[in-house]
């Protein structure tokens, strides 16, 4: 795989030269690529080679160069079950939804219990818009095949590995379990709560975070059998009373609010070991926001920064990758 800030009219030559891509840009440059082997979703914030910035103009590309072959598909929300009907045998496949759209949520709360889900690399991103448009411009995404332009349901771009090669997956979460922090249980699933038993009482969740002076920077962390994955907050309403997040809690999960991880860029930069010009990735929005990465680089890494991360389910304020290993050869005669 290769990545690059392009400008419209190359990553349009690209396309008519038969890439296979998934592009990250701005609705109105998206809308100007011609028809042909690739994805896109709406973007605005990059963390690129030179730093993190804002752009409108140019567009994130990543050519999937290894594949040996490569198919497209749109699925609309009530078919969302379906994601892995057509993987490849030996393969991966690339999905990108719309940020606050009705395939937002479904995925965020079904995608776990999906048919063959886990069965083989599912990567990509929430696609978003310019910060100060939230609630005005739809995110998009994009069926580069049809030039379908989508606000719900999921594109895809289902990739087969060469022989001797398989994708793998890698996720890097800075953010760690506060040990200190008390334990938080929630009775429902859901992108909002109200209530949550925090050390054994059940108590108004937004109450508690504003006369504790939570920093809300931090997200909620459960501990799934070693892989820390997170739950950020979006908005604490007093007048409400009611928390909302950008992936939902889950019922009778045990969440802790993360420790502080230092200097976001610094230390991402330190554990991001790997290829990275030559890996797919994506970070979040909200480490972009908080750990003040305009202008900062993150080791190789770069990619769009998004409303949300998706590496087998939805992630929050997490890197992830998508790299192309060869097979381990067993010794067995």
């Amino acid at each position: 795989m290769k990545n690059a800030m392009m400008t419209v009219a190359d990553a349009a030559a690209r396309i008519e030269q038969g890439a296979t891509l998934v592009i990250a840009g701005d609705e109105k440059t998206l809308a100007r690529l011609p028809r042909g082997q690739w994805i896109g979703g709406t973007a605005v914030y990059f963390v690129t080679e030179t730093g993190g910035r804002q752009d409108h103009e140019m567009v994130f590309v990543t050519e999937v160069a290894e594949g040996s072959a490569s198919r497209t598909r749109f699925v609309p929300t009530e078919d969302l079950s379906s994601l892995a009907d057509q993987q490849f045998g030996n393969g991966a496949t690339m999905i990108l939804i719309p940020a606050f759209s009705d395939a937002h949520q479904r995925f965020a709360l079904d995608g776990a219990g999906y048919p063959d889900i886990f069965a083989q690399p599912l990567i990509g991103w929430i696609s978003g818009v310019a910060l100060e448009d939230i609630g005005k411009v739809a995110p998009k995404v994009f069926d580069g095949a049809t030039g379908h332009v989508h606000e719900d349901g999921a594109v895809l771009l289902h990739v087969e590995m060469p022989a001797g090669r398989v994708a793998e997956i890698d996720i890097l979460n800075l953010f760690e379990q506060d040990r200190e922090s008390p334990t938080i249980l929630f009775g429902a699933d859901g992108f909002s709560a109200t209530t949550a038993i925090i050390n054994g009482e059940e108590v108004n969740l937004a109450k508690w975070v504003l006369d504790n002076n939570i920093n809300t920077h931090r997200p909620l962390v459960a501990n799934y059998a070693g892989a820390m994955i997170n739950v950020s907050f979006q908005n604490v309403d007093a007048s409400a009373g009611k928390c909302s997040f950008f992936a939902p809690v889950v019922e009778g999960v045990e969440y802790r609010i993360a420790r502080n991880p230092g200097d976001y860029a610094k230390i991402f930069a330190s554990r991001a070991n790997g290829d990275g010009a030559n890996e797919m990735s994506c970070n979040c929005i909200l480490n972009y926001i908080y750990g003040e990465l305009e202008g900062k680089t993150t080791g190789t890494f770069t990619g769009p920064a998004t409303f949300g991360e998706i590496a087998y389910i939805l992630l929050n304020q997490t890197m992830v990758r998508l790299r192309d290993v060869a097979v381990k050869q067993s010794n067995a005669a």
